[in-house]
Formats: C-alpha cells, sequence, structure tokens
C-alpha cells in the first residue's frame, strides 16, 4: 500500500504537465482533443504512433506541434521512393583529414522524429527503422549506437490507395504503439480554422511547455501505475478470444497485450488514478491492436473490420468484478 500511496502524490504533477501539452498542441490542431490526447499517451507509454488519414486533415500539423511543445532534439524525415536507409539511421565514412573513419549520424538520431508519408519510400528503406523503434538502438557496420530517451517515431501515411504508396510491412506495422486517424474537423472547429490558420502561422509561435527530463519522469511513472491481478487475467482472456475469433488469421501477439496494458496504465494516471480499470483497457482497445491484427481473406471479402472484431472480443469476455475474480481467464460471456 505504501507504494501506491507514493505513485498517488506523483499523479497530480503528470496531469498538470499533460494537460500543458495537450492544450498548446489543441492551438494547432483545433477541434480534436481525442486525437490529441491518444498522441500523448503513445509518448508517455514510450510508444511510436502512426497516423494515418487522407491529405490535409493535420497529420504533419499534429506531429510537428507535439514535437515543438517539448524542449528536446526532433528531426523530419520526407520519405520518398529514392530516400536511402543511410539518409535514416547514418552513415561511415573516411575523413581524409583525421586518416580514420567517423560515423555521421542519420536523422533518426533525435528524441522526437517525425516520418512524413512513411509509405512513399521504399520497404528497404522502411526496414531500417525496425531496429531503432523497437530496440532503440542503431547497428551500423557493427557498432550499435544507442538513442536517447525519450524516443519516439511519429509516422505519417495516406491512405495505401493513393498512387505511388507502398504499404507497410506486418512486421513493422507491429512496431508502432498506436495507429490513430485525424478525420475531418467538426463544422464550429473549421470555421475556428479560417479564423486562426488563415491569417497566423501558428506552428511558428508555439514555445515548448515541457522538457525531455519530464517527458522521461511520466513513463517511469506510467510503468509504475497498479494492474490487479484480475485485470492481467482479462487482458489474457481479450488475446486467446481474438486468437480464436474466425475472422482473424492472426489475434493478439504477446507484445500487442502488452502494449494494451501500457496504453491503459497511461490513460488511467491522466485520470488522476494510480491503478487501471476495465474501461481503461476497452476504451484504449481499437487504437493499439486495430493495426495488429490479420483478418481472414474470407472476412476481407465479407467487408468485415478489425474494429467491429475488437468489439467483438471485448462484448464476448467478461469484465472482471472485484480484485481476485477469475472469471476473464475462462473467457465467460455475459
Amino acid at each position: 500500500m505504501a507504494r501506491q500511496r507514493t505513485i498517488a502524490t506523483d499523479v497530480e504533477p503528470y496531469a498538470e504537465v499533460f494537460g500543458a501539452i495537450a492544450a498548446n498542441v489543441e492551438q494547432v490542431l483545433q477541434g480534436k482533443p481525442d486525437v490529441v490526447e491518444l498522441a500523448l499517451l503513445c509518448l508517455v507509454s514510450e510508444g511510436h504512433l502512426l497516423i494515418e488519414d487522407i491529405p490535409g486533415v493535420g497529420k504533419t500539423s499534429l506531429a510537428k506541434a507535439l514535437a515543438a511543445s517539448i524542449d528536446c532534439t526532433w528531426s523530419r524525415i520526407q520519405f520518398t521512393p529514392d530516400l536511402l536507409p543511410s539518409d535514416v539511421v547514418g552513415v561511415t565514412v573516411w575523413n581524409r583529414a583525421t586518416g580514420e573513419f567517423e560515423f555521421r549520424p542519420g536523422v533518426i538520431f533525435a528524441n522526437l522524429v517525425l516520418g512524413d508519408e512513411i509509405n512513399r519510400a521504399s520497404p528497404k528503406t522502411q526496414s531500417a527503422l525496425l531496429e531503432a523503434m523497437e530496440e532503440r538502438q542503431v547497428t551500423i557496420d557493427g557498432v550499435t549506437r544507442p538513442l536517447d530517451p525519450p524516443f519516439m517515431v511519429i509516422a505519417t501515411q495516406n491512405p495505401i490507395e493513393h498512387e505511388g504508396t507502398y504499404p507497410l510491412p506486418e512486421s513493422q506495422l507491429d512496431r508502432f504503439f498506436m495507429r490513430i486517424s485525424v478525420g475531418y474537423p467538426a463544422r464550429e472547429a473549421e470555421i475556428g480554422i479560417l479564423d486562426t490558420h488563415g491569417a497566423l502561422d501558428l506552428l511558428a509561435g508555439l514555445e515548448p511547455v515541457a522538457t525531455a527530463a519530464d517527458v522521461r519522469a511520466m513513463a517511469a511513472l506510467t510503468r509504475q501505475i497498479h494492474v490487479a491481478p484480475s485485470l492481467k487475467e482479462y487482458l489474457v482472456a481479450l488475446a486467446e478470444t481474438s486468437r480464436r475469433h474466425p475472422a482473424l488469421a492472426i489475434g493478439m501477439s504477446p507484445r500487442a497485450t502488452l502494449a494494451l496494458q501500457r496504453a491503459a496504465r497511461a490513460r488511467a494516471v491522466t485520470a488522476g488514478r494510480n491503478y487501471i480499470v476495465p474501461d481503461d483497457i476497452k476504451a484504449m482497445a481499437p487504437h493499439v491492436l486495430a493495426h495488429r491484427l490479420v483478418l481472414t481473406p474470407e472476412a476481407h471479402v465479407q467487408g468485415v473490420s478489425t474494429a467491429e472484431v475488437i468489439d467483438e472480443v471485448i462484448r464476448h469476455v467478461a469484465v472482471p468484478t472485484g480484485p481476485g475474480d477469475g472469471a476473464a481467464s475462462r473467457g465467460a460471456r455475459r
């Protein structure tokens, strides 16, 4: 109990910093508080974010506003078909003046890396991100170089139906902690966009409201949030049910289960709690799981979506009613 009381005293400053960053980003991405919150939850969960939507709805603006709101190093990669892996991770070159090889780091060496239109790069270049995203390090010419925390890749992509794009392989999709869509703004928000963005460059005037140390502290706090045994059983029950679902060729992996727990912890602490509840898990499931599940060919033909499957899985797994409740582990139905 003493450990939980210590965590609880840290929740308030965490929530204040989280709210300050969110308010700062919302100056640029107006009318989308839910989208901004999801992006920040991904950040403090120490994950990577994939923003997928049609051009012009604010994908890049969201990423740039988040980077500008934190006093840390950041870089941007404009993915194109001719981009090379060495442009991303770096290269070792011969320095004639010193008579030695020296390493020239690529754009991946930053706290926040904005990858614009990632699906326009070739699969070879996309694969250069895999080690960095999963292990937070880069190996070049046999030398491994760590990436300083916090490290987050925020990638944007247009739907693969657009000409000149390469669909991301499943192995890379799984490295993204969360996939979100911005969507069109509401009518009132779009009128506000005409008033503000039409006259000012809001990104240029955006000042940092948090530091890299703040983000590291928030991530450390998130890892300590209590998860009751019954809720761990609930998470595993969701995974097992997804693996048996007839519409899925590939269900939740252990990595997906861990990611869902991390997201639920982050959501709990922003609500001022030092423990998670079933609603945290259910709220984060569509954003953490949809891009990790693979439908069967038959489900594709029938027009089934992963979002529908996730909703069905959640409805069919019993929610724990108290500490130690093992109903979820048995996959009981309501």
